[in-house]
Parts: structure tokens; C-alpha cells; sequence
């Protein structure tokens, strides 16, 4: 499923690579942004639902893996995770770019996700739009958003 079709930004690329071949990468930035840093439970993580997901690595140049993010069967972006170092340079968009495309792509004309709460405002700068009230996901407050693709 690795795609040559990247996006690329300053000092990275964002790629759609297939779960079984880049596992090992994506649920290390995973691990480290949602359990280690967030405080996530790992098995509220690592939900068994990833073979059957889109994903895509963001990478450096050099071929260091510093996010990730998921989309899901239907239609629902997730597991957007960028490491520290890596945050405010573009990835997070770049990635979220890829998967609204990948979801335009498969015939979606809706995408929507679960942003945690200090995310919302870039979620809103990408077009997204709150729908409902907030809630807790894994001990973190969270909201659904939609975008039409």
C-alpha cells in the first residue's frame, strides 16, 4: 500500500504506508505521544483496528519516523500524533492533509475525528467544524469535528 504519492514539506514527507510493513514505526510515535506523554492506556491504544485502517508516516528527510495518523474504514481520521520536536513545523497539517485526501479518495464526501480539546483550534484552521458537546476519551477532553472533502 506505500504510495509514492508524498507530501512534503520542510525537512519531511508525509507518505501512505501499509500497517504491516510500518508497524513497528507508527506505534513507537503512538506509544510515545499517547501513553508515555498523554498518559493513554496502552490497550485503550493499540485497539486492534489498525489493519484495516490508512495510514501515514510523516518522515525527515533522512528517514527518521516523527508522526503518524490513521484513517479509518469509515471515514474517521485518528491517532494523529506528531513527536515533540516535530510539532509546529507543518507536519500535523501536511498529514492531516494526506488523509483527507486518502478519504476523498475512497469516496467519502465527509470526513470527521475526535479532537482532543487543545487541538480543536487547528482542526478549525483545516476546515473542521465542532458538532456536539465536549467529552472524555481516555481521561482527556475531546470533541467530535466534521469536514466536508
Amino acid at each position: 500500500m506505500d504510495t509514492d504519492d508524498s507530501i512534503a514539506g520542510t525537512g519531511f514527507r508525509v507518505r501512505l504506508v501499509d500497517w504491516r510493513e510500518h508497524s513497528a514505526a507508527l506505534g513507537a510515535i503512538r506509544t510515545r505521544v499517547f501513553v508515555m506523554e498523554q498518559n493513554v492506556p496502552a490497550d485503550l491504544e493499540l485497539d486492534g483496528l489498525d489493519g484495516d485502517c490508512a495510514h501515514v508516516l510523516a518522515e525527515t528527510d533522512g528517514g527518521l519516523p516523527v508522526g503518524t495518523g490513521r484513517l479509518m474504514p469509515d471515514g474517521r481520521i485518528g491517532r494523529m500524533a506528531v513527536l515533540p520536536a516535530w510539532r509546529n513545523r507543518g507536519v500535523g497539517a501536511a498529514m492531516l492533509a494526506a488523509l483527507m485526501q486518502e478519504a476523498k479518495r475512497k469516496g467519502f464526501s465527509v470526513t470527521y475525528l475526535h479532537a482532543q480539546i487543545h487541538a480543536k483550534a487547528f482542526y478549525l484552521r483545516h476546515g473542521f467544524i465542532p458538532r456536539g458537546e465536549e467529552y472524555l476519551e481516555a481521561g482527556i477532553p475531546h470533541i467530535e469535528m466534521t469536514a466536508s472533502l
